[in-house]
């Protein structure tokens, strides 16, 4: 059961939390993705947790509850392109930043171990296993990343994006020498700048 300090405290006070989190900023490819939760005040759900601890099975199950239950939810997608312009950190919290803008429903807003200097904000070190609004969060991240990897596996399926969703496996690695590079990459990634550019 996730601990959700910042929601009963706030929630108490009938008073909303937003919740935000990312999937996607360790891969070689593809884009990060963003994404805000509020929930409704006391929600309750106990599949809800970390999305890492999920089957995918259950991810998709849960995404359909929250965009259901939810006040209010929003994504940004952070294309490789701004990864490699701004780097992966910045690009992100630009994004969380954003995305904390939204609404003007909530109070607060808690962010997985992301600060965003901002007075209304509080950036909470393992976040996705804590609070609920932030786990829910991971969960429509990592099923929006998901969905468009597979998307890009139908564009480009030697890469087996299917299978790796980007991530620097062996095997992608393996790919990555035998076909080179296409848009997705992010460049500024050292296996990328170490490997041959071919645009489709």
């Amino acid at each position: 059961m996730l601990e959700n300090r910042y929601e009963k405290e706030y929630w108490s006070h009938d008073r909303y939390v937003m919740g935000i989190d990312e999937a996607g900023r360790g891969p070689l490819c593809g884009p990060c993705v963003v994404a805000c939760c509020i929930l409704p005040i006391n929600y309750e759900n106990e599949l809800i947790d970390d999305s890492k601890k999920l089957s995918a099975k259950k991810r998709e199950l849960l995404f359909k509850q929250i965009i259901r239950d939810a006040h209010h939810f929003s994504f940004r997608i952070v294309s490789p392109k701004e990864i490699d312009r701004l780097d992966i950190y910045h690009s992100t919290q630009k994004a969380m930043d954003e995305l904390s803008r939204s609404s003007r429903i909530h109070s607060l807003t808690i962010t997985d171990a992301m600060p965003l200097n901002r007075a209304d904000t509080i950036d909470i070190v393992k976040g996705d296993a804590k609070s609920i609004s932030i786990a829910a969060a991971s969960i429509l991240a990592k099923v929006v990343r998901d969905h468009i990897m597979m998307g890009y596996d139908v564009l480009y399926p030697q890469y087996e994006y299917r299978n790796h969703k980007g991530y620097g496996t062996k095997r992608h690695l393996e790919l990555m020498d035998e076909y080179g590079l296409n848009e997705l990459y992010r460049m500024s990634f050292k296996p990328c700048r170490m490997k041959e550019i071919k645009l489709f």
